[in-house]
């Protein structure tokens, strides 16, 4: 029997983009499920939703921990079914294209891996019901030459793919599949945190940051509209 309560799934939930996918969602009536690395801010995050009235669970799985990732989502499931999926989590610090060997690339494509395993694990559900989607997110060196990014830029033009081929695949089947593409400094997030926080770089940024509030508006707009498997959000120009 089919669980009428409907989940969405937030997989590498950070105070930025993460946790307004999270609040867009759960405003539409979706239990929400955060899944991060660590447990040490869930405690505020479902706090914070608590006080805007979603429900929510928060579970710890490093995405690149198949068994880990697979029990977190089975623990997911087990309470509604996962109707959407925002798969947005993060690897380690970019090494310059020239100096990337294969241990390094292989490394990062641990991301890329992971993002299958989600969609091997929710879609079967979401094509029996006709229903449902996923959101991949990723950066804009998948799309314009960004050198310094070096094997992040692999990893995100292949999650890009792998977006986009999933909404051809889908289209006519109920279930959708789609990208955010973001090129810029998002707000409230570590990284914007820790960029801002010295005032050697917190000048730099200026002008190239983006509010989550609205990427994740624009999230909504593209799974319910379904008109375009994907947004490009350039706030560096070039």
């Amino acid at each position: 029997m089919t669980n009428t309560t409907r989940t969405a799934v937030i997989i590498g939930v950070g105070p930025g983009l993460g946790m307004s996918m999270a609040r867009r969602f759960g405003r539409e009536g979706y239990r929400v499920a955060l899944i991060s690395r660590s447990d040490a801010r869930h405690g505020g995050y479902l706090a914070d939703l608590s006080a805007l009235g979603i429900e929510a669970t928060a579970h710890v799985a490093d995405v690149t921990d198949p068994d880990r990732l697979s029990t977190a989502l089975a623990e997911i499931a087990a309470a509604g079914d996962i109707e959407f999926v925002y798969y947005g989590p993060t690897t380690g610090r970019p090494v310059p294209i020239t100096e990337v060997d294969v241990p390094t690339a292989r490394a990062a494509f641990d991301l890329v891996w992971s993002a299958v395993q989600v969609v091997n694990t929710v879609l079967p559900g979401m094509l029996e019901r006709r229903a449902g989607g996923l959101i991949i997110s990723g950066g804009l060196s998948s799309v314009r030459p960004m050198p310094m990014l070096g094997q992040l830029a692999l990893v995100v033009a292949a999650l890009r793919n792998y977006a986009l081929t999933l909404n051809a695949a889908l289209v006519e089947q109920g279930v959708y599949a789609g990208t955010l593409t973001i090129g810029g400094l998002i707000e409230r997030g570590d990284i914007h945190a820790m960029v801002t926080a010295d005032p050697a770089t917190s000048s730099a940024v200026q002008g190239h940051t983006l509010d989550p509030d609205e990427i994740a508006e624009t999230a909504w707009e593209m799974y319910q509209k379904r008109d375009r498997a994907e947004t490009v959000f350039d706030m560096l120009g070039g």
